[in-house]
């Protein structure tokens, strides 16, 4: 069967706004059909957060004040298997809104937002909050070899990949909106043997 996805050597490179989709090949149980938003990449290495991970702890039982400014599912997404006992959030500002102390700009209007920042600071200013427990990290090199090994799809990110309040299908929903023949990829069924 011929590989399907981009050709060695062809593979975009990873960058802040852009989506890792793990490929069929990818082994790894932190990773299966995991669905990570770059946060940052270059020659030191790269970080990001799993997107289709939600955990059943509500933000508000670990971060007060927040549950009531998250998107839907007001949970806390597992968002890598670094650091998992710390949080980060990701945050879409609003249109027109200068960022908030605290807020870093990752890619277009998405960013990193301190959880040291007061609520009440960004409670109006954003349109997405999302926080997760861990990230996912890689060193130098590392992500860019996975790529090249076929254990991740490089594909353009959208906010709304980040915010949905039911993330169960983003693996699918992403593979379907790419070009040729990678979208084919969003119809294996999840054990291709018993095809």
């Amino acid at each position: 069967m011929a590989s399907v996805g981009p050709r060695p050597g062809t593979a975009p490179e990873p960058a802040a706004g852009m989506l890792l989709v793990a490929s069929p090949a990818l082994l790894d149980p932190n990773f299966a059909d995991a669905v990570v938003l770059v946060l940052d990449a270059d020659s030191d290495g790269a970080v990001g957060v799993v997107l289709n991970r939600p955990s059943p702890v509500p933000v508000a039982e670990v971060l007060a004040g927040w549950g009531e400014v998250v998107a839907e599912p007001e949970v806390l997404f597992q968002g890598g298997p670094v650091g998992p006992e710390g949080a980060l959030a990701v945050g879409l500002l609003k249109a027109g809104i200068e960022p908030p102390v605290g807020f870093r700009p990752v890619h277009a209007a998405l960013g990193v937002l301190d959880l040291d920042t007061p609520v009440e600071l960004v409670a109006g200013g954003l349109d997405g909050l999302r926080i997760f427990a861990g990230y996912a990290g890689w060193g130098a090199g590392q992500v860019e070899a996975e790529i090249e090994e076929g254990s991740w799809y490089v594909v353009p990110g959208t906010a709304a990949d980040v915010f949905r309040a039911d993330p169960t299908d983003l693996w699918r929903e992403v593979l379907r909106r790419q070009p040729g023949e990678l979208a084919w990829q969003a119809t294996r069924p999840v054990d291709p043997d018993l095809n």
